[in-house]
């Protein structure tokens, strides 16, 4: 005999509904907390109680919001809401970034030239495109659930923003807080703009590869004349802003006769460049600690001008254990010409192209100026060797273009000055 089971389960009785149907529920109870004020009422109940501000650190205005924004939100609304019920006063007001390059990128894509357009009508374009950005941005945010002050955002384009912003960067300058500088940055030229670490992406890239030598010219009575430092790099366009060569203090240094000249390079890739660079009759005359041949004077294979051979633990025995050094053109080579006391040469503009600070390659763009270069240096009889090679290389993340490494101008804020007052804060 068949039994009907179900009749014997004690179920209890419920209103909810048996599907949650949310693409149709949902907006229907946000209508509801938007049509109860519900927001207002909350700040109205906790007026007087002691405040707890949770600081919107704004998304930027530029396209839909993905999946980072909605828990970032999401999670901000989940303390916004537990410590109103739990007898704090806490307003949320949602903000906005809409300066910098991320619009820039975007109405180019749709067509806008900035280069035929006045700072003024430009500017314009910028703006109108963030606020779209942002009706679109709110309206997904609220979808979300999310309860804050949404008819009065802070915006970073509003005048009233800009204006304390430069109240409060005032008062730095007056208290000596605001210093002008140079550091080196990653650099996209076909975005003109500096970029961040997280703005890089790596790709590899067939670059040139090539060995260059640099002949002593006062060697301290230690080298000879005749003697030629060899350096490698992938990047030949640096080689007119080359200032110095970078050795390892502690790693020792072979002087090397072969067929071809006397070279310098690191004992431990005596073998290495045999075969690299096709020596023969290769015999070591002398080997030396790097720090006896400090402030050895080379002259630059283009130019009537030192390069000074100084000390460096970045130094490594990869390639031949001299490195290039060009301040304007690279983070250690940068850090080490301060210690050195070198000129800052950068050779390269906002737009890649070299100054005329390089000579004979001014106007070039880099990728130009990297054949000619190299055939400029085979001419002075410097070039050893020239090749190329695939590695990992840095591109920005927007264009997808290959970036560069120069010096640049920037203001910075002392933190050093700022430190206890900060440590006392927290």
């Amino acid at each position: 005999m068949s039994k009907d089971y179900k009749e014997t389960l004690l179920m209890p009785k419920t209103a909810f509904e048996m599907r949650g149907n949310l693409p149709n529920k949902e907006p229907q109870i946000l209508k509801k907390w938007l049509d109860e004020n519900l927001y207002e009422q909350i700040m109205k109940k906790n007026e007087g109680r002691p405040l707890y501000v949770l600081h919107d650190g704004p998304p930027y205005a530029n396209g839909d919001i993905h999946i980072g924004h909605a828990l970032n939100k999401i999670l901000k609304d989940f303390v916004v809401r537990y410590k109103n019920m739990s007898g704090f006063n806490a307003p949320f007001i949602p903000g906005w970034d809409t300066h910098g390059l991320p619009i820039e990128t975007a109405i180019a894509k749709k067509g806008v030239n900035r280069k035929t357009l006045s700072p003024a009508e430009y500017r314009e374009k910028c703006y109108q495109y963030a606020a779209e950005q942002i009706k679109n941005q709110m309206g997904q945010f609220q979808r979300l659930g999310v309860l804050g002050d949404w008819d009065n955002p802070y915006i970073t384009y509003q005048k009233e923003y800009e204006a304390m912003q430069l109240k409060v960067f005032a008062k730095m300058v007056s208290k000596g807080l605001i210093y002008k500088g140079e550091k080196p940055v990653y650099w996209s030229w076909s975005s003109e703009s500096a970029l961040a670490e997280a703005e890089i992406e790596y790709e590899d890239i067939k670059s040139p590869s090539i060995y260059v030598a640099f002949p002593v010219i006062n060697g301290k009575g230690l080298l000879d004349t005749d003697t030629s430092f060899v350096i490698w790099t992938t990047t030949p366009w640096t080689i007119p802003a080359n200032l110095a060569i970078c050795i390892h203090p502690e790693l020792e240094y072979a002087v090397v006769k072969t067929n071809k000249g006397k070279y310098v390079v690191a004992r431990v890739l005596v073998e290495k460049l045999t075969q690299e660079l096709g020596w023969e009759d290769v015999e070591i005359e002398k080997v030396y600690v790097g720090s006896e041949l400090e402030y050895i004077e080379c002259k630059h294979p283009l130019y009537d001008r030192v390069s000074l051979v100084i000390l460096g633990e970045h130094v490594t025995a990869e390639a031949t254990g001299c490195v290039h050094t060009a301040p304007g053109h690279g983070e250690d080579d940068f850090n080490v010409g301060k210690k050195y006391n070198l000129d800052v040469l950068c050779v390269v503009d906002e737009q890649g192209r070299l100054t005329k600070d390089s000579v004979y390659f001014t106007g070039m763009h880099v990728d130009e100026a990297n054949p000619t270069v190299i055939e400029m240096l085979r001419e002075k009889g410097a070039l050893l060797k020239a090749g190329t090679i695939v590695h990992s290389y840095p591109h920005d993340w927007r264009t997808k273009k290959p970036v560069i490494f120069r010096v640049t101008p920037q203001w910075f804020a002392s933190i050093e000055a700022l430190k206890d007052t900060l440590l006392k804060e927290i």
